[in-house]
């Protein structure tokens, strides 16, 4: 921490603006007192001054003009709890600010509280005492809600109601655990910002959201696979990345770190635990925390938060693996367990190596192929919502393998049954065997204004319909039952990697939250592939009991 001094000193002392990364972390360091890791432990991180990098010099430096609109100006921040997300979106503010001049930059946080919990950071950067050349930027007095600084660049926070949302037009929009927004306020605040020449900086109109990801039914889930299809920059790290630098007083343990494995590549019933006199943090941290500048999370409250929480909580919260499956409909579902890539060959499904990384399946316990008996179709009806066709192969033990899918809006159900009987042959997969049958929605069987049903339509092209009554717990039960037989023995139900609605829906398809009571599942789009496939397990599965309820 540098020295403290007093009284007010010219604003010239902040100097010009940093035109280098280096120059850059060199006046955190010098005017902040901050020391932000610049390297990564983990290769598919960031460090915590790639944000303030990427925030700061839009393009970054990497990039030339000339291509500068192609990059993308959004950026979503994923990390940990504890991880300075906040603290380090106030910084960004800081540097906007003093270097933009006439820059209008609003926060907007999940709450109230995580609005100004930000602005706080931020007025305590601006602090008097111990800042004093930055705090003589600053025009009048800072209020409960906001600053301006005398080049005219401003900051406030923004109430999170759609009068608030909609009337504003600025050139940041620094949203903060962006998990907890209602998705209407987000979708508006889509519309904010603006672009602006703000003295050396032609600073785009561009949206920060800085969150963790604990729902995967939420926003920020939906920003992260925004950001696979390029249309957002991704920054991730997790409590590696910023914890304190490990002192030789920690024994880390007498094994070869190199032979560790970090804990999220294992499926639950596989992981290692840690061996006695090792530190609990070993199979993450490999010993590098030795190894590095350090961060500002102390390692005792690391170890301390690992000891008293479960490992899903520890996993999305602290490691930024993937969501909490609480409040999920079907958390018995797992990619790295029930995911994997199949071709038909003849009578026989033959296992292919899986191109996604995130997912390992031995389905076959040490075979490489399944003898199919039987071919099946499953189908939730829709136009204005999406249908959903699913293809499937029963092989001899009784397993279900989803092996490909439709999922299309505005297309009649006799263009759907022109594809079921092709094989969805156009889509560049199959043509798959004729179905045994289709397993559909009993309500397709309602006539429409003119006087036919789906099924009709179905069946009239020769295509054999099954549909049973049942209530939507009955379906999940018998679903959820293929996904993690209470016997022990292994799955029976696998979906292709292709599937992508499939494997989507299964991940998020929940609750309504906040109400635990509730036992009907939120209808919010994950519902139509969930519901396609019960049916499907429906049809195959030998119970002859019909439940009365509610029905879909």
């Amino acid at each position: 921490m540098a020295k403290r001094r007093t009284g007010r000193s010219s604003p010239r002392e902040v100097g010009p603006p940093p035109a280098t990364g280096d120059q850059l972390h060199t006046w955190i360091r010098a005017h902040l007192q901050l020391n932000v890791p610049r390297g990564p432990l983990d290769d598919s991180h960031q460090a915590p001054f790639d944000y303030l990098l990427h925030s700061f010099f839009e393009p970054p430096l990497t990039t030339g003009d000339a291509h500068a609109c192609a990059f993308p100006r959004d950026l979503v921040l994923w990390a940990n709890r504890g991880g300075g997300k906040t603290f380090l979106g106030a910084v960004a503010t800081l540097l906007d600010l003093v270097f933009k001049p006439g820059i209008e930059i609003q926060i907007l946080g999940g709450s109230a509280d995580q609005s100004r919990r930000m602005f706080q950071h931020l007025r305590r950067l601006f602090d008097s005492h111990e800042r004093p050349h930055l705090a003589a930027l600053i025009q009048g007095a800072i209020t409960a809600d906001g600053l301006r600084l005398t080049s005219g660049s401003e900051a406030r926070i923004l109430a999170q109601s759609h009068t608030s949302v909609r009337g504003t037009r600025v050139q940041v929009l620094r949203c903060d655990e962006v998990d907890n927004f209602k998705r209407d306020i987000w979708e508006a605040a889509q519309f904010v910002t603006r672009s602006k020449q703000c003295g050396p900086f032609f600073v785009r109109g561009r949206v920060e959201c800085l969150s963790t990801m604990h729902r995967p039914f939420g926003v920020m889930h939906d920003l992260v696979e925004q950001c696979k299809q390029g249309s957002r920059r991704l920054f991730k790290w997790n409590v590696l990345e910023v914890l304190e630098r490990c002192g030789a007083e920690r024994r880390c343990t007498t094994a070869d770190p190199g032979a560790l494995v970090s804990l999220p590549q294992f499926p639950d019933a596989q992981r290692p635990g840690p061996r006695e006199g090792d530190c609990v943090l070993l199979p993450e941290c490999r010993c590098r925390a030795k190894e590095r500048d350090g961060g500002h999370y102390f390692i005792a409250d690391a170890i301390a938060a690992k000891r008293r929480t479960g490992a899903s909580h520890w996993e999305s919260e602290m490691l930024c693996v993937r969501p909490r499956r609480d409040g999920v409909v079907f958390p018995e579902f797992d990619p790295r367990a029930h995911v994997g890539r199949w071709e038909l060959q003849g009578d026989h499904l033959v296992a292919q190596p899986p191109r996604s990384a995130l997912v390992r399946v031995d389905a076959f316990a040490g075979e490489s192929q399944r003898r199919v008996i039987g071919h099946y179709v499953g189908m939730d009806f829709g136009y204005r919502n999406p249908t959903v066709i699913l293809w499937a192969a029963l092989d001899e033990s009784g397993t279900i393998f989803v092996l490909d899918e439709v999922h299309a809006t505005g297309v009649t159900i006799q263009d759907h049954t022109r594809t079921i009987l092709a094989g969805h042959a156009g889509a560049g997969r199959g043509p798959w065997p004729a179905p045994g049958h289709v397993a559909c929605d009993p309500s397709g069987e309602n006539h429409d204004a003119h006087g036919r049903s789906c099924v009709t339509t179905l069946r009239e092209s020769g295509l054999r319909t099954v549909h049973h009554r049942m209530t939507i717990l009955e379906g999940v039960d018998l679903v959820r039952a293929r996904l993690r037989p209470a016997d022990g023995s292994p799955p029976r139900l696998f979906v292709d990697e292709r599937c992508t609605h499939m494997i989507e829906s299964l991940l998020r398809y929940h609750f309504r939250e906040g109400d635990p009571s509730s036992l009907v599942p939120v209808k919010d789009g994950f519902d139509h592939a969930a519901d396609a496939l019960r049916y499907l397990v429906r049809s195959l599965d030998k119970s002859s009991r019909t439940a009365s309820g509610s029905y879909s």
